[in-house]
């Protein structure tokens, strides 16, 4: 005959949510207790059902993950590591994809979550206080990925500093006209939300450090797809001045704006270069330069904030740093890379970076 839980708590002479807690590593049990019923239910050969322990603990073992969209490589990336860690702990995983603001409004303004999760992670969207309020009444555990916010565990990217660096790096190559290829929010306020929008700062920062003006017409906005970044390269191409040099802000975008180069006969990195963000696993196909801030590690990171939170311990706020990596779509451009032309090789006419 199996143990039931109730032996496990007469003999122990503690309650039954005393020998679920103790089992499930839940906080609120001391050392010693917690030793004595695992001792015992092992002795016992008890074993707690999952459905038993979380109506014991109020707990439902599940942890939502929130997205804009589920259809791209970083959410994809971030989801499946986060959800791996999740379930090593023993959680079950419920997605929720919030691709319009309609969508949002009905997620935050209901009680979605009450009963069905002990808590969630957030992916690329900065909730508002009321979303925050909404989630605290429904006695859910947050962690955010991607933005920040006072008192919320969280997993960003110095994504300012990651900017500058990508700029720095193409004028270190002699490149001055430098365009930007950014995030365009569905409302078509060019800010792509916070990650993005950071990026733009700390091109800005750069060119302003560098003494180089500030050029509107050299920052495109557009979708985060390779649709948007070729649109955004199209209209880069046809400005009174080409740049010679691109930092797109994912690197989704930039393969469009490779295409794009590609099909207008550039060669990539003679005639322009283009430095993307994300390290995304098609870059070594493309032998596209990009910031890599890391997506698995983040996923990683907001699964075992989280669970530490669920655990009762402090909210932690993890700022990650992006490191440059350098493949074959940045040179110095092509004027400062050829010898003075002469009457036998004269520079070829219409390419951006000639004299």
């Amino acid at each position: 005959m199996t143990a039931s839980v109730e032996l496990v708590a007469e003999m122990a002479g503690v309650s039954v949510s005393t020998v679920s807690r103790a089992l499930r590593d839940i906080p609120g049990v001391s050392a010693a207790t917690r030793k004595r019923v695992q001792d015992l239910a092992r002795q016992l050969g008890y074993s707690a059902s999952p459905a038993a322990s979380r109506l014991a603990t109020g707990r439902t073992q599940t942890v939502g993950i929130v997205v804009p969209v589920l259809a791209k490589w970083f959410f994809g990336k971030v989801i499946g590591e986060a959800a791996h860690t999740l379930r090593e702990a023993g959680f079950d995983v419920l997605l929720f994809e919030l691709a319009t603001l309609a969508q949002r409004e009905r997620f935050f303004g209901g009680a979605h979550l009450h009963g069905r999760t002990d808590g969630v992670i957030i992916i690329a969207l900065q909730p508002t206080k009321g979303e925050l309020e909404s989630l605290a009444s429904q006695g859910q555990a947050v962690a955010l990925l991607g933005a920040e916010a006072q008192g919320i565990g969280s997993v960003s990217v110095d994504n300012v500093s990651a900017g500058r660096a990508a700029v720095r790096h193409l004028l270190n190559l002699g490149h001055e006209r430098i365009a930007f290829i950014g995030i365009r929010d569905d409302d078509g306020s060019n800010l792509g939300g916070v990650p993005p929008l950071q990026r733009l700062t700390g091109y800005r920062e750069a060119l302003s450090t560098a003494g180089l003006p500030q050029d509107r017409t050299l920052e495109q906005f557009d979708e985060n797809s390779v649709a948007g970044g070729a649109l955004a390269m199209s209209r880069l191409l046809v400005t009174d001045q080409v740049p010679t040099a691109a930092f797109v802000a994912s690197d989704e975008m930039a393969f469009g704006a490779l295409k794009v180069l590609r099909k207008a006969g550039l060669d990539v990195p003679r005639d322009f270069s283009v430095l993307g963000f994300d390290n995304h696993e098609l870059c070594d196909v493309v032998d596209l330069t990009t910031m890599d801030h890391e997506v698995a590690e983040q996923g990683q990171n907001a699964a075992r904030i989280l669970l530490d939170i669920l655990k009762g311990g402090p909210p932690a706020a993890l700022v990650r740093p992006a490191r440059l990596v350098v493949r074959e779509t940045t040179a110095p451009p092509r004027a400062l890379r050829l010898p003075a032309s002469t009457p036998d090789s004269p520079p070829s006419a219409g390419h951006p970076g000639n004299p």
